[in-house]
């Protein structure tokens, strides 16, 4: 990543929150999604990122409704979610809450019947018969031509209108290694002169960090589902996490998540796929060096598979029964330094007397310390020692707010499947 593409301050320290808004509420619209932005706020979640709030294309449209991703106009609004005006509103008030807020692009194919399909055929590859195209086997899109020039310049100001027009603070960029990466630089050059923004994008290439401020992290997600359906053990993880950690620059942010919009539509909810390994990894995914993904529902937390194409509302009951769980996640990730994305913090994994089971290590940074101890396995740890000899000193759980000093010796002790928290600096321990 050069100079001029170091990531916004505030990303240092942040979360994402998926916003689903067709399944969100019963309206699924901007007004509606607007009431729950204090609650939100109140469980510690600081970037909203939208997925599509652009039209859906009608011509080849999967299912009733279509996917959010085969767009029929990049600077409109779907009106079954509200009024451009109702989505600057909601940016404001998001705004005025301490949110970020992101939208997702697609810039490789828009839907069979965007206007430019019309007005501007050659933006669009063609086949060896003439015809519009996608070469992966989606029926309801078409892919962009990125060797014409005007195609580049059409798409970087239709990405400009979001930011001049509605204050947005960055992107999550769709399939983002179908676009080519020299796009996208030119793209970020010329759109950072406008405001600051975030970069993620949807893609686990080491070459994109050169742009981008994030990428995915499937790799390990599809290592986590492994690990619980018993296809590999912790050394399979560590081996993910230490290619993250070697294999990149040492400032690229990885989006870490149990599930999101496509994992739990088309593979099952992170209950489906991890079963009772879900919260030690969620955990994981809060505390690790890294960015935390929180899909919309985990809260409740949502255990059904939420149709694609269709209207199918999340079941909200009006309890939240892990919003304390993230909240106490999300803000010692807020004030404690050690829990800083990339260079800034230090990962160290510690040994244990059960390292077969049980997932231990030290996020470090300007003093302030976090200690994460993981029983990744279905059976009770009872008294057992972290012998490494970085972890001293005095910590607080952060959930049971118990004091522990660790400068002698280091016993735990772990029922099946828990996870404990702890930080350094009693001043830093989160209030809920």
């Amino acid at each position: 990543m050069s100079n001029e593409n170091r990531p916004v301050e505030w990303s240092y320290n942040t979360n994402i929150y998926e916003v689903n808004l067709r399944q969100y509420t019963q309206e699924g619209s901007f007004q509606a999604f607007e009431r729950e932005l204090p609650r939100l706020r109140d469980m510690g979640i600081e970037v909203l990122w939208f997925m599509p709030v652009t039209p859906i294309s009608k011509e080849k449209r999967l299912g009733v409704l279509g996917s959010y991703y085969a767009c029929s106009d990049y600077t409109s609004t779907n009106p079954e979610y509200g009024s451009m005006d109702d989505f600057k509103q909601l940016v404001q008030t998001a705004h005025n809450l301490g949110f970020k807020v992101l939208i997702d692009w697609v810039a490789n194919h828009t839907g069979w019947d965007h206007w430019w399909t019309r007005e501007h055929p050659d933006y669009y590859k063609k086949n060896w018969e003439g015809n519009f195209y996608d070469p992966n086997g989606w029926e309801d899109v078409i892919d962009l031509n990125y060797d014409n020039p005007a195609v580049r310049q059409a798409m970087i100001e239709a990405m400009r209108f979001w930011i001049t027009e509605c204050d947005i603070d960055g992107f999550r960029c769709d399939m983002a290694m179908l676009v080519p990466l020299d796009f996208w630089r030119t793209a970020r050059q010329e759109l950072d002169k406008v405001k600051k923004l975030f970069w993620l994008a949807e893609c686990e290439e080491v070459s994109y960090h050169d742009v981008f401020d994030a990428t995915y992290s499937w790799n390990f997600l599809h290592k986590m589902e492994a690990f619980w359906r018993g296809e590999t053990n912790i050394g399979g993880l560590d081996e993910v996490l230490n290619f993250y950690s070697n294999g990149f620059p040492p400032n690229a942010f990885h989006l870490l998540f149990t599930t999101n919009h496509d994992e739990n539509s088309h593979s099952g909810s992170e209950y489906e796929r991890m079963g009772k390994a879900a919260e030690a990894f969620a955990v994981l995914c809060c505390t690790w060096n890294g960015i935390p993904l929180i899909y919309s529902g985990q809260e409740l937390p949502n255990t059904k598979r939420l149709r694609f194409f269709e209207k199918d509302p999340i079941e909200w009951t009006g309890t939240y029964a892990l919003h304390d769980f993230y909240k106490r996640l999300l803000s010692l990730r807020k004030t404690n330094k050690a829990l800083q994305a990339g260079e800034r913090s230090k990962t160290v994994r510690l040994k244990t007397a059960a390292d077969q089971f049980v997932f231990a290590y030290l996020r470090e940074s300007e003093g302030d310390e976090v200690l994460i101890v993981l029983n990744l396995s279905g059976e009770e740890r009872p008294f057992f020692e972290i012998g490494d000899e970085r972890l001293t000193g005095s910590f607080v759980n952060i959930i049971s707010e118990n004091e522990s000093n660790f400068t002698g010796k280091k016993y735990f002790a772990l029922r099946p499947w828990e996870y404990l928290v702890y930080a350094k600096d009693t001043s830093l321990v989160p209030a809920v």
